[in-house]
Parts: structure tokens; C-alpha cells; sequence
């Protein structure tokens, strides 16, 4: 088991510990780790996500260097987890094995990996960079190309579990590339995943989570409609969810945000800004592929309508505020 005791060097390996609980991270919950080789890596984005799961990977042992828009947030995760920050992508990523990014869109992704400044202008030959961005199937592709051009090999893999995953290192991630490079990755990504899976080829990734999010969005709708008509009827939603969360109705939904929604509780969790962003990509590929998606282009109008009753960073299952 590797773990990373506070104010220790790194990659310190520490055995004959028996209760990980008793390390306590302030931006990472305890985790054990299986073991893997110490690898070199670069992380390029420290935002709600990126910031744990570089954390995560320093957590088990790994060489990490980071680098964030935001200097300020690269020192405070130095300052954490030790390790060390760079200045540029180019820089951070210099001598890495491997290079995670988590940004925000396609314009993010183009901006840290291309220029004189950007990751593949300092990746070596023969390493692997991996995007954890929730972005358009056609970046990924655009990226793979240009990477394979310089002897590096590109993986997409956007991630589900939001923030909760991402600290607890348990986040459902989905892949598509080669499999010879998918194989080098998964070991060291499975420091911050619960499931690490390829899907296919480059673009399959961005794909499947497309997949995932037109499920949350009918899901959160039907779940909103729901507990907005068992108000209305007088019932006691706790007892009815705890109910019928042991039938065929149940969803992580039901379990993780339906007593919240009740109770009228949106600070935390997946943002809707984050949401409308991921549903535009699905209306962009679906107009590409010709999938027709009736109820998921109406969910999105319904977070249109949240984000003008001031949701835009409310948790996506605030979809309710629309019914109550």
C-alpha cells in the first residue's frame, strides 16, 4: 500500500500502516493505493477536479510537476503535497512520462497544448498525454494527430463522479486511443479512478461521455418531476424516496441528490454552468451524427432557465427550482 504522510518527501513510500484513515488531506479523502512504478508526470489544470486528482497522484507515490493559469492555485497545491510547479505547460510537462490535463473547453485544450509554450512543444518522444477535460470528439482527434506527429501518443479521457470522485480518487473514467499507450496510463490513473476503461478509438472517450451526460439530464428531469409532484401531494419525500429507492426507480440520482432536492439544497456538486457547456457538445455531435435527442435538448433549456433564476453554480439537480 503507498500512502503520503504530510510534510514527507516525495514519492515516500510508507509500510505497516494499518488504518489509512489516519492521514487526513484537506483537498483529497484517505485511499489505498495499489502498488506501481514511481513514474514521472506533469498535471496541467487545478481546478475542482485537476486539483485532487494531481493529489492523488503524488498521494501514491508518483513525480508529479503541476501548472495552472492561476499561479496562486499551483502554490497551494505545492504546497499540500510538496512536489514542485512550473510556469508553462511546456515546462511542466518537460521530461514527463506522462502529462494529465483537466480544463475547461476545446479553446483550454488548444491553449496549453500548442505554441512554444505549450505541452507538446516540451513532451519527449515516446510519452503519452492524457486529457481529462469533458471536450468535443473532434479536439481529441485534432490533438491525437498532431501529438502522433511528434512521436506522442494521445489518449481522451473524460471523467464522471464530479468533485465527491475526484476527492475520494474513485472517478469513472472513459477512453479512447491505442491500446499500448491506454495500457501505460491505466496503472498510474487509477491512483484518482474506480473504473479506467478504453471505448476505442481516439474520440471514443468524449463519445461515451456524451453518452453519460444525455442519461443524467433525462434522469435529474424525471427525478425533479417526481419529488416536485410528492411536495405538491403532501407526502413525506424522505419516506418516499427512501421507498422507492429499493424498487426499479433507483438511480445514484435517487441516492446522492434526491433528499437534497427535497430539502431545497443546491450548493455543491456538478455545476450547471459545467452542464449546459456538456450538453452543447451532445446537440453539436448529434446535429454531426444525426441522433436525435428530443428530450435532452429540452433538459437544456430547462438549465437555461436555472441559470436565469441565478443557478449557473447550483448543482445540476437544481432542475427543480423550475417546479416548486
Amino acid at each position: 500500500m503507498l500512502f503520503r504522510s504530510v510534510g514527507l518527501s516525495i514519492g515516500l513510500i510508507i509500510s505497516g500502516i494499518s488504518n489509512p484513515h489516519l492521514l487526513i488531506m484537506a483537498s483529497t479523502n484517505p485511499k489505498t493505493y495499489e502498488p506501481t512504478s514511481a513514474t514521472r508526470v506533469a498535471f496541467l489544470g487545478l481546478g475542482v477536479m485537476g486539483f485532487p486528482m494531481a493529489g492523488h497522484l503524488a498521494l501514491a507515490g508518483h513525480q508529479v510537476t503541476v501548472y495552472n493559469r492561476n499561479s496562486g492555485k499551483a502554490q497551494d497545491w505545492v504546497k499540500e503535497f510538496g512536489h514542485g510547479s512550473a510556469l508553462t505547460p511546456r515546462q511542466a510537462a518537460s521530461n514527463a512520462d506522462l502529462v494529465f490535463m483537466c480544463v475547461g473547453n476545446d479553446d483550454d485544450l488548444r491553449s496549453v497544448v500548442l505554441g512554444p509554450d505549450g505541452a507538446l512543444a516540451g513532451m519527449k518522444k515516446g510519452a503519452v498525454l492524457i486529457d481529462h477535460t469533458t471536450a468535443s470528439a473532434n479536439v481529441a482527434r485534432e490533438l491525437h494527430a498532431l501529438a502522433a506527429q511528434q512521436g506522442v501518443a494521445f489518449i481522451d479521457a473524460p471523467v464522471s463522479g464530479g468533485q465527491g470522485g475526484a476527492q475520494n480518487g474513485l472517478l469513472t473514467v472513459m477512453c479512447g486511443g491505442e491500446s499500448a499507450a491506454f495500457d501505460r496510463v491505466k496503472p498510474v490513473a487509477m491512483a484518482y479512478s474506480r473504473s479506467f476503461a478504453l471505448m476505442g478509438a481516439p474520440g471514443a472517450g468524449q463519445l461515451t461521455k456524451m453518452v453519460n451526460q444525455i442519461c443524467i439530464a433525462g434522469l435529474v428531469q424525471g427525478l425533479s418531476e417526481g419529488i416536485a409532484f410528492g411536495l405538491r401531494a403532501g407526502l413525506n419525500m424522505e419516506q418516499v424516496l427512501d421507498v422507492i429507492g429499493k424498487g426499479a426507480a433507483q438511480s445514484w440520482q435517487m441516492d446522492n441528490r434526491g433528499k437534497t432536492m427535497a430539502a431545497d439544497k443546491f450548493d455543491f456538486g456538478f455545476a450547471v454552468d459545467w452542464m449546459r457547456k456538456d450538453l452543447g457538445l451532445v446537440m453539436d455531435e448529434a446535429k454531426r451524427n444525426g441522433a436525435r435527442v428530443p428530450v435532452t435538448a429540452l433538459v437544456d433549456q430547462f438549465y437555461a432557465d436555472v441559470q436565469q433564476l441565478g443557478g449557473s453554480r447550483w448543482d445540476t439537480s437544481s432542475l427543480i427550482k423550475r417546479l416548486r
